[in-house]
Formats: C-alpha cells, sequence, structure tokens
C-alpha cells in the first residue's frame, strides 16, 4: 500500500484493528496469554469490539497483546502511515519528514520508528542462508576526514580501509537477498570477515565473489572463490561486485541525503531497515508484511 491507499482505507480504529487482526489471525484468534482458540469478542460496549475474551484463562485482550503495539497510545493509523513512508522510501525518509507530515512530535515519531526497525530485524527470512552466486564486500560509513588547517594542503582525504568510519560488512545473494551490519568490534580482519561469511552464506552450491582484499582468502577453503582485481578491471564476465555495490550506494544515500548521523548505538537498525527494504523489494505487498512480522503472524 502507498501512502494514499493507507490513508483511505483506515479512516478509523475499527478499520486498522480489524486488519490487523486479519494479517495476524487470519480468521482464527488465539489468546496471547494461554494460545486457547476458545475465545470471543469483550461483551463491553464501550470497547467497540476491539477486545477478546478467553474462556479458558479468563483474561481479556487485544490483537495488539504481545506486539510492538501493545499498550501504545499513538493511532494505529498513524503506525500505519509510518510504516508505508518507511517502506516507500528507497533511501529512507527521516524522523522530521515523516514528523512534519502527519503532524506528531519528532521524538515520538522517531521512537516509533526504531521500534520498527527492530521488528525488520525479526524477519524469519534472515534465518536462510544465501547461496548460488554470493557477493562479498565492507563499506565505511561516517562523516569525511578534515584536511589539513593551511589552505594549500592538497592531501586528498583517505577513503575506505584504514579510515576512523565505521566498517560495515555485507553480503548479497545475485537476484536474492542481502544480509549486512556493521563489523563488530570494527573487525575486518581475515577472522572477522570469515566468520560473518560463514554464518549467512551456505557453503555449498556457492560462488563467492570478492574483491582482491587479502582478508578474503580464507574463505577459498570453504567455498569455491572468485576474485575481481579492480586495479585491472571492474567487471569479468560473472565476476563483479557491482551487486553489492549498488546495495552500498543505497546505504550511503540514506546516510548523506537523510540522516546524516549514526550513532554506534543505532547504526545496525538503519543498515537493518536498508537489507529489509532490499530483500522486500519484489514483495507484491511489502506493507502486509511488513505488519505481519510486526505482530509476529
Amino acid at each position: 500500500m502507498n501512502i494514499v491507499e493507507v490513508f483511505q482505507a483506515f479512516q478509523t480504529q475499527d478499520q486498522a484493528v480489524e486488519y490487523l487482526e486479519t494479517v495476524r489471525w487470519r480468521g482464527h484468534p488465539i489468546c496471547p496469554y494461554c494460545k486457547s482458540q476458545d475465545v470471543g469478542r469483550h461483551a463491553s460496549p464501550d470497547r467497540k469490539g476491539a477486545r477478546w475474551q478467553c474462556h479458558k484463562c479468563t483474561r481479556a485482550f487485544a490483537v495488539t497483546v504481545g506486539t510492538i503495539f501493545h499498550g501504545t497510545h499513538i493511532p494505529l493509523r498513524n503506525w500505519f502511515l509510518t510504516v508505508a513512508l518507511m517502506l516507500n522510501a528507497k533511501k529512507s525518509a527521516s524522523s522530521h519528514q515523516i514528523a512534519r507530515d502527519l503532524g506528531m512530535r519528532q521524538p515520538t515519531v522517531w521512537s516509533m520508528m526504531q521500534r520498527i526497525r527492530v521488528a525488520m530485524a525479526n524477519d524469519p527470512d534472515q534465518s536462510t542462508l544465501l547461496h548460488g552466486i554470493v557477493e562479498a564486500d565492507e563499506t565505511y560509513i561516517g562523516g569525511k576526514p578534515r584536511k589539513g588547517n593551511r589552505r594549500d594542503d592538497d592531501k586528498p582525504n583517505k577513503r575506505g580501509r584504514g579510515t576512523k568510519k565505521t566498517p560495515v560488512v555485507g553480503v548479497v545473494e545475485r537476484g536474492g537477498r542481502v544480509v549486512a551490519m556493521p563489523a563488530k568490534g570494527r573487525d575486518v580482519s581475515a577472522k572477522g570477515l570469515t566468520k560473518f561469511i560463514a554464518k549467512y552464506v551456505d557453503p555449498h552450491g556457492t560462488v563467492l565473489i570478492t574483491d582482491e582484499h587479502g582478508g578474503y582468502h580464507k574463505v577459498a577453503s570453504m567455498m569455491k572463490h572468485a576474485v575481481i582485481n579492480h586495479s585491472n578491471a571492474y567487471v569479468d564476465g560473472l565476476i563483479h561486485t557491482n551487486t553489492i555495490e549498488s546495495f552500498w550506494a543505497i546505504i550511503k544515500r540514506a546516510w548523506y541525503g537523510q540522516h546524516h548521523h549514526y550513532s554506534q548505538k543505532y547504526m545496525p537498525l538503519y543498515i537493518t531497515e536498508a537489507c529489509y527494504k532490499y530483500n522486500k523489494r519484489k514483495s507484491v505487498d511489502a506493507f502486509g508484511g511488513m505488519l505481519a512480522t510486526m505482530v509476529g503472524a
């Protein structure tokens, strides 16, 4: 759904609750406390049908119990609009912009967006190993180092490996999914890269393509490994890292154009958002899929 479709479909809270019930329970409501299916609508007339009663444990509940919506005082429509705006912004959207669009406080929207990103990190598809032709690479996120104080100091800014920027490592399956995250402890050594690749890439039936960085040489003992030497060429038939480079471009456009700064604490969530949207780019109902992930359906 785009922003207009969400706005038109959920004019009231009841409509949003009904849609969330459909996404979470598929017509078979379950008590979130005891998992019993022996439930019925709550009899209280002032709840407008939003509450349910479990006949086994006798507890009342709503569809939001046990989800990121539990206890929120923000209308579900605002949550849905925020999800739609985030999903449709290929290079991300800032909390300031969404706050202006929805007429809400920026800190509130920022908190909502972070909770949505946490839900993205729990996407069950992340547990599937990548296979086939897989590209691996790392990039560096952060501000450009300052030049010298003298105006005639033409020493170029250092880029890539060896900077003080935060390294982000990633693997992408040609035509498929991507997994990326900040390197733990800023470790982009052979040991760190090999451990990352072993965790997310299926060694059977996989050809891993990397650049000439020596940190990737150890993976040759785990799976088939092809190298593109960028000092000679960027493409050699099927051997290239253009797919992962294109994903890094999306990450950096989000940083430069929208967020401008990632703290060490929250950077993994911003990277997660980019990965989730890339992985769902072919989905016919990314909005419904996102809500299903948010409610654990």
